[in-house]
C-alpha cells in the first residue's frame, strides 16, 4: 500500500511538472518566429561585443549603454570581465561607443550593470544610476557625470532589503526612483522554479530617503519600467506575462493600475520617445532561444511601438524585427532625433537612422 502511495504521488508530480513546462514553454514563445522589418541604414556599433544590455539618451544627444551583464541562466561569452558604461554622441555623423572611466574607490572589477537610469539636477548635473549585481547581489549605484573628462565619479552605493533580484530603475527625483524586482528567489534553482510554476511574486518598489515600500506587486517577471514624459504614470514591462502594465503615480508615490496591454511577445526594457510619448518596447521572440542559446540558430530581436498609450485602442507596430542574422537578444531601443540605438543582452547593439 506505501510503495502504491509512493507511486501515485510521483506520477501526479510528474504530471503537473509536465504540464507546468508545457505551459511555460508556450509563456516564452518557443516556437515563435519573426519577420524581418529592418530600417535600411543600420550597422552594429563596435566595441559592445560583451552585450549593451539597457540605454538612456539625454536631451542633449548623449547616450549611456550598459555592457557586460552577467545574469544566472543567461549566455556569458567574456566571464571574467568587468561590465562597463559606455557613451555615445549621436549627434555626431558617425558615433562611436567609448568606455567611459570610473573612479577610484568604486569596486570596478565586480561591476555587473544592468538597468540605467538618468537624472538632471537643477544645476544641470548629469546622474547616472545604475542596477549592479556585485557577486549576484543587488544594489543601486549612483555616479556623477563628468562631461568634460568623459568619465562617472562614484557617489554612493544604495541598499536594502526590498533591493533584490533588481532589474530596472526610473529616477524621478534626487535619490528618489521605482525599481522593478523580477524574482522573488534569489536562488537560480528556485527562481526557475518560480517562473515555472508562474507564481507572480514579484514587485515594484519605490525608494526615496524617508521610506522604501512596494507599490505594485503580482508580476510574473516585473521587468523594464519607464515614466511618462509628464511623470504622471509609469509604465512597466511583465517579461514573462508578455505585457506592460500602465501604472498612475499618486502624490504619496504609490502606483494604481489603470490598464494591462497585451502583446505576444516577451517584453524587455522600456524607454518613451521623447517627441511624441510614445512607448519602445525591446522584446525577446522566442524566449526559448535565449534561454537555450545556440549560434546556429540564435535568439532574434523585436522592437515594437506603442502609440496613443493611454487611449482605449492604443496602436502597435513593429519598427525592428531580425532572426538573429544580425541582432540577438534585443533588450532595449532608444530614440534621438530620427536615430534609434538597440541594446541587446549579450551581443553588440544597433544603430539606425530611421
Amino acid at each position: 500500500m506505501g510503495k502504491l502511495v509512493v507511486l501515485t504521488v510521483l506520477g501526479a508530480t510528474l504530471a503537473l511538472i509536465g504540464e507546468r513546462l508545457l505551459a511555460f514553454s508556450g509563456k516564452i514563445t518557443s516556437s515563435r518566429e519573426v519577420e524581418s522589418v529592418e530600417p535600411q541604414t543600420c550597422h552594429l556599433i563596435e566595441g559592445l561585443e560583451n552585450g549593451s544590455e539597457d540605454i538612456d539618451i539625454l536631451p542633449s544627444g548623449l547616450a549611456f549603454i550598459s555592457s557586460g551583464l552577467k545574469y544566472p541562466g543567461m549566455p556569458t561569452f567574456a566571464p571574467d570581465e568587468p561590465g562597463k558604461i559606455f557613451l555615445m554622441d549621436l549627434n555626431e555623423q558617425n558615433p562611436k561607443a567609448q568606455v567611459l572611466e570610473i573612479s577610484d574607490g568604486f569596486d570596478k572589477q565586480s561591476f555587473n550593470p544592468h538597468g540605467i537610469s538618468t537624472f538632471i539636477d537643477k544645476d544641470r548635473t548629469v546622474y547616472l544610476y545604475v542596477v549592479n549585481h556585485p557577486h549576484m547581489k543587488s544594489t543601486v549605484e549612483i555616479f556623477k557625470f563628468e562631461e568634460q573628462q568623459r568619465s562617472l565619479k562614484h557617489l554612493k552605493t544604495l541598499k536594502h532589503e526590498l533591493l533584490k533580484s533588481v532589474n530596472d530603475i526610473v529616477v524621478v527625483g534626487p535619490e528618489h526612483f521605482y525599481a522593478t524586482r523580477d524574482h522573488y528567489f534569489t536562488n537560480f534553482f528556485l527562481s526557475f522554479l518560480e517562473m515555472i510554476l508562474d507564481l507572480h511574486w514579484t514587485y515594484v518598489l519605490f525608494y526615496s530617503p524617508r521610506e522604501v515600500k512596494i507599490v505594485a506587486k503580482g508580476f510574473s517577471s516585473a521587468n523594464g519600467i519607464t515614466t511618462s514624459l509628464d511623470q504622471k504614470y509609469i509604465y512597466v514591462a511583465d517579461v514573462t506575462a508578455r505585457n506592460i502594465r500602465i501604472m498612475e503615480r499618486h502624490d504619496n508615490w504609490n502606483l494604481t493600475e489603470l490598464k494591462v496591454m497585451q502583446l505576444g511577445t516577451l517584453v524587455d526594457n522600456l524607454t518613451v520617445d521623447p517627441a511624441t510619448g510614445d512607448i519602445l518596447a525591446g522584446c525577446h521572440p522566442n524566449g526559448m532561444k535565449l534561454l537555450v542559446y545556440n549560434p546556429e540558430d540564435p535568439p532574434g530581436s523585436e522592437v515594437l511601438r506603442i502609440q496613443n498609450v493611454l487611449s482605449d485602442k492604443p496602436t502597435v507596430s513593429t519598427v525592428y524585427a531580425n532572426n538573429g542574422s544580425v541582432l540577438q537578444g534585443s533588450t532595449v531601443a532608444s530614440v534621438y532625433r530620427g536615430k534609434m540605438l538597440i541594446g541587446t543582452v549579450f551581443h553588440r547593439a544597433l544603430y539606425c537612422v530611421l
